[in-house]
């Protein structure tokens, strides 16, 4: 299973979660300033991406079904524990193949919280029945609706190198019907194939104008550029002394402010989780309820230092 062994490039490192290797103290990050709350919805998905960091495909269900109750329970832990969460996501897999994506949605959306759905906009969202309930939604709560579209690169050849061929056109459909009925949308990207940020920005922003998409190129909270999460690549140890040398806070990373919950195949009930990256890590689950997932999250991982503290990524909007 995924994150369970360390990459060679990285022995030694990451093995304690109080130090580094070198004996130096480990960086850790207080949850300072709850906004997200994400929830996965379920790892299947309708198509299987060459490089996707959860292992999503039509089979995977190691991570099962989420259920509208559940996300309702959740809800209720973040008014008991006056937690200020502006936002609830929902990602996946494929958050349209689970049949109470819209029951989950509208849950969130009755409290007054904004919602954002991270999606391929491609079969699942497209059956009648979603685009009956996304319309709905709409109607009801038109301006706390985000869709994020999974658009790896504005280049058809090269999306559909990750998401194979035709992904690209069917992503586009769905893109097309959402603004036709005037859904907000944002689109997150990738930089594998080693476009300069202003490069990439420009691409889209080229790919947005042609199709007519209200989407800001130029805006990191629309148009999200996410690292290339290599696991096999060798990347430093984050210890307490690099705040002040980057010149960061730990109030910038993803763990301050957001958890996700998951539901594992086969437990009885949900966990937390400390980031969205990190799925299938141990040391990373944090307990089933909020008030457990308070605790301060050591940044024992890669994923840790090369996606937030130097990639400086965020999965929310």
């Amino acid at each position: 299973m995924k994150d369970l062994e360390q990459p060679t490039a990285n022995a030694g490192k990451f093995q304690n979660r109080h130090v580094t290797a070198d004996g130096s103290n480990r960086a850790s990050v207080a949850l300072s300033k709850p906004e997200t709350l994400w929830f996965n919805t379920g790892t299947l998905c309708n198509i299987e991406c060459a490089n996707c960091y959860i292992l999503s495909s039509p089979t995977n269900d190691a991570l099962v079904y989420f259920t509208a109750d559940e996300v309702t329970s959740y809800l209720d832990q973040i008014e008991a524990r006056g937690w200020p969460i502006r936002e609830i996501g929902f990602t996946g897999g494929e958050p349209f193949m689970n049949p109470q994506m819209i029951d989950m949605a509208r849950a969130c959306l009755s409290r007054g919280y904004e919602v954002l759905i991270l999606t391929n906009a491609m079969r699942p969202m497209m059956r009648k029945s979603m685009r009956a309930g996304l319309l709905e939604l709409r109607d009801d709560y038109r301006d706390k609706l985000t869709l994020r579209i999974s658009v790896d690169h504005y280049r058809p050849e090269l999306h559909d190198e990750e998401r194979s061929a035709g992904s690209f056109e069917k992503t586009l459909e769905g893109m097309r019907w959402l603004r036709d009925n005037g859904f907000r949308m944002a689109v997150a990207g990738r930089t594998v194939w080693g476009d300069s940020d202003a490069e990439s920005r420009a691409g889209y922003a080229a790919f947005y104008e042609r199709n007519g998409f209200d989407i800001d190129a130029g805006d990191p909270g629309q148009t999200v550029l996410f690292p290339e999460m290599d696991e096999t690549a060798e990347v430093p140890e984050i210890t307490t002394a690099c705040w002040g040398i980057l010149n960061k806070s730990p109030t910038d990373v993803m763990c301050a402010s957001s958890r996700m919950v998951v539901k594992r195949k086969g437990a009885p009930s949900p966990t937390v989780l400390a980031c969205t990256l990190l799925p299938y890590s141990p040391e990373f689950e944090l307990g089933e309820t909020l008030e457990e997932a308070e605790r301060d999250v050591h940044l024992n991982h890669p994923h840790c230092a090369k996606f937030c503290v130097l990639g400086g990524a965020s999965c929310s909007a």
